[in-house]
């Protein structure tokens, strides 16, 4: 798979292929709510912001309504004041952004939810870098636990995303074959770490920055 950088957008200028997995970072403020993510939805589809009909999944997943069937699909993430929205055609992406900040109690928090090899490596990992370690994780295991469509509810114990070499990579899925699934870490700068993960074909990436207004 590839990811493409494009500069700063105003708008939604390029359509979006069957390969292909667009992925926004934006600006976001919690008051604004669903509106930022429905903004661009609507003009994926071409309809006015109003025609954009959501539904919630068994397990609180937002998904676009049936009277756009086959349209797309997508997933978003928020944290802190930036947002990320995938946008993808066939497959069901999951996407997860986290702000960078201390964790004093990242080792604590792994013990007990993260599996036997991925508390291995974080109590490995210099205290300085701890947390990064972490966030990577933890971005990893919820963007796949977002495409699986089950959420933080599956168990977060019951995947791992590390091995001996403590790189991120997917080496166990309850259930699933994990060679059937894809995971990318995205490069968002210092100030936030983030991930994508969708269960196909591997697709190339368009990493985009979003202008306020859609």
């Amino acid at each position: 798979m590839t990811i493409a950088d494009t500069p700063r957008l105003g708008n939604v200028a390029e359509p979006l292929h069957d390969d292909e997995i667009h992925v926004w970072k934006l600006d976001y403020q919690r008051a604004e709510g669903r509106r930022p993510l429905i903004r661009l939805l609507a003009r994926y589809l071409a309809i006015d912001p109003s025609a954009v009909e959501l539904r919630e999944g068994d397990h609180g997943r937002p998904a676009l309504a049936a009277i756009h069937v086959d349209a797309l699909d997508f997933n978003w993430s928020h944290s802190g004041d930036h947002a990320l929205i995938a946008v993808a055609r066939g497959i069901t992406p999951g996407v997860d952004i986290e702000r960078q900040r201390p964790r004093p109690k990242a080792l604590e928090i792994a013990q007990r939810f993260f599996s036997d090899d991925e508390i291995a490596v974080l109590a490995s990992a210099a205290p300085e870098r701890r947390g990064g370690v972490f966030l990577d994780i933890w971005t990893a295991k919820e963007a796949l636990l977002k495409a699986h469509g089950h959420g933080l509810s599956f168990g977060l114990d019951r995947l791992s995303v590390v091995g001996d070499d403590a790189l991120i990579q997917l080496r166990r899925f309850d259930g699933e074959d994990v060679g059937g699934w894809q995971l990318q870490p995205l490069a968002l700068g210092q100030a936030f770490v983030g991930a994508l993960a969708w269960r196909g074909e591997a697709r190339r990436i368009r990493l985009r920055a979003l202008a306020s207004a859609v």
